[in-house]
């Protein structure tokens, strides 16, 4: 059965939609306001007259149009580097490691000298593989970072890794894919460093008795070395995982008690491990050939 109250709704719809109505309605509204229209369309034309017949009306409006468009065009092009952020960041990290890989430091001195001519000849010794971090711990006591790289990229377990500002760790495991990295700030790692200003080596160490990130100890350096607060931390290059002279940090205090016959050194690291974003594994290209011959036994 119909039910009969829906048809007054119905046809109050239909007749509010009633194209004629819509249509006188606007012509009402044209034929009340028709002198502010006629003012705005002339106002329009005489503006249009009076700029294209006046020389310095006209370069003043173009000069303002110029310099909207421009302001447009400036902040559409700083929207899309702002967009393109992470692909510009990707391409300055790839050209850093090829960088890296042309500094004096990555490549080694093969000098023949006989009588007065000398044979020289440069060989690559590392090159640099970038990776972007993906995982990342400070607070704990054995911190580990994961990386983007794995062995399908190159990537090696016990390879170096650096940071555009100095040493991160040491890769820990790999996979296809990615990576972990035994962070500088985990208590089993060991770095073979020294001081830049009298070379004078000892093992850098993180995690003991003090779990601050941007505080690692320098150990083992005789105590007879003078050393001052200041000076520089670097690798020594004694191991295959690293060139000599990557950063580590500074020294921060120089009263810190060692053995009897050794002094233990704070270093400020460089590193904030806080803020990483890319890394460099260090692929020693060398290095299988420098343990292999550090292995050998003499014979008994």
């Amino acid at each position: 059965m119909r039910d009969l109250s829906e048809e007054p709704i119905h046809s109050s719809l239909i007749h509010s939609f009633n194209p004629y109505k819509n249509m006188r309605n606007l012509w009402l509204f044209l034929s009340k306001y028709n002198a502010f229209f006629f003012f705005i369309i002339f106002f329009s034309i005489s503006i249009v007259l009076f700029v294209k017949n006046n020389s310095f009306q006209r370069a003043s409006v173009l000069n303002s149009s110029n310099q909207i468009v421009g302001k447009a065009y400036e902040t559409a092009n700083y929207l899309n580097t702002y967009l393109n952020l992470a692909v510009v960041n990707d391409s300055l990290a790839a050209e850093n490691a090829r960088l890296r890989g042309e500094m004096k430091s990555a490549f080694y001195s093969d000098s023949i000298v006989r009588r007065d001519i000398v044979d020289t000849a440069q060989r690559q010794q590392y090159s640099y593989i970038v990776a972007e971090v993906v995982n990342n711990s400070i607070h704990h006591k054995d911190n580990t970072i994961t990386i983007n790289r794995g062995r399908k990229h190159g990537i090696k377990k016990g390879m170096g890794v650096i940071s555009p500002t100095g040493v991160v760790g040491l890769v820990l495991n790999v996979s296809a894919n990615y990576a972990t990295v035994q962070s500088l700030l985990h208590s089993d790692t060991r770095i073979s460093a020294c001081i830049k200003e009298n070379n004078a080596f000892g093992s850098l160490t993180w995690g003991e008795e003090n779990y601050d990130p941007k505080i690692a100890l320098l150990k083992d350096i005789p105590n007879h070395v003078k050393v001052n607060k200041g000076e520089h931390i670097i690798t020594s290059g004694f191991s295959t995982r690293f060139p000599r002279g990557i950063p580590i940090g500074r020294i921060r205090r120089t009263g810190v008690k060692g053995g009897e016959s050794f002094l233990n050194i704070e270093v400020q690291l460089s590193t904030d491990f806080s803020t990483l974003r890319y890394v460099y594994v260090v692929n020693n290209l060398l290095a299988a050939e420098q343990e292999q011959v550090e292995a050998l036994q003499p014979a008994k």
